[in-house]
């Protein structure tokens, strides 16, 4: 499967030593398996890496990290915490837009589509771009983690000023791959129903992750443009 022609062009260059790796062969091998013994692989082929093709690296002014894609019919298409517009909002994303309006003051979008984010250059990174349906974490793993580790890597080696969104244990993990004197980390409990009510809301993460920008000379994300 030639899926190194699959990640955007913009990023080969930083993820080539982990791609050619034994472990990314297996995970491709694994993907591949499980697909020829019928079970299915969400999101489509076409969007697993859509985070990597909206956002160019030099161009990611924030990272928002999640864990893995959404498990059910039609709602993951590569970004982390977004569905297709249409879907029903997740609980995890209805406790974003709770914690925006309470952060900064806005209404937010009646959908769960991110890609306005994404346009002003989040980058909405899961550590597992695929799972199998109905079947939560069912790629952790199977070196999809190395990978977006090395997503992650890069980012913090090579650029400056970025700002890393780190909800909840999973995500706070990564800190350790963060250069923390070259960029900005804020961390917070995740957002999901069962956390949400103990330290994420209330975070102040949005405005805090624009004042960063602005001191960083560069123009803050419209939380609202979704």
């Amino acid at each position: 499967m030639p899926v190194f022609e699959e990640i955007p062009p913009a990023w080969r260059a930083l993820l080539a030593e982990e791609t050619a790796s034994p472990r990314f062969a297996g995970l491709q091998q694994f993907i591949a398996a499980e697909t020829a013994a019928g079970k299915v692989i969400y999101p489509p082929r076409e969007q697993r890496f859509a985070a990597l093709a909206a956002v160019a690296p030099q161009d990611v002014k924030v990272v928002i990290l999640g864990q893995d894609p959404y498990h059910g019919a039609g709602e993951a298409h590569g970004l982390a915490f977004s569905v297709p517009l249409g879907v029903k909002t997740p609980p995890s994303l209805r406790n974003i837009w709770q914690e925006i309006a309470r952060d900064l003051g806005i209404t937010p979008p009646q959908h769960g589509n991110l890609a306005g984010w994404v346009r002003q250059g989040v980058l909405l990174l899961n550590t597992s771009l695929t799972v199998e349906a109905d079947c939560a974490g069912s790629h952790a793993k199977r070196g999809w983690e190395q990978f977006t580790d090395a997503v992650i890597h890069a980012l913090s080696s090579r650029y400056a000023g970025i700002v890393f969104l780190l909800w909840g244990a999973h995500a706070q993990k990564k800190t350790a791959l963060i250069d923390t004197a070259r960029h900005c980390v804020l961390a917070s409990p995740h957002p999901s129903p069962l956390s949400a009510h103990r330290g994420f809301i209330g975070n102040g993460h949005f405005s805090a992750a624009n004042a960063y920008l602005q001191s960083e000379h560069k123009a803050p994300i419209n939380w609202a443009d979704a």
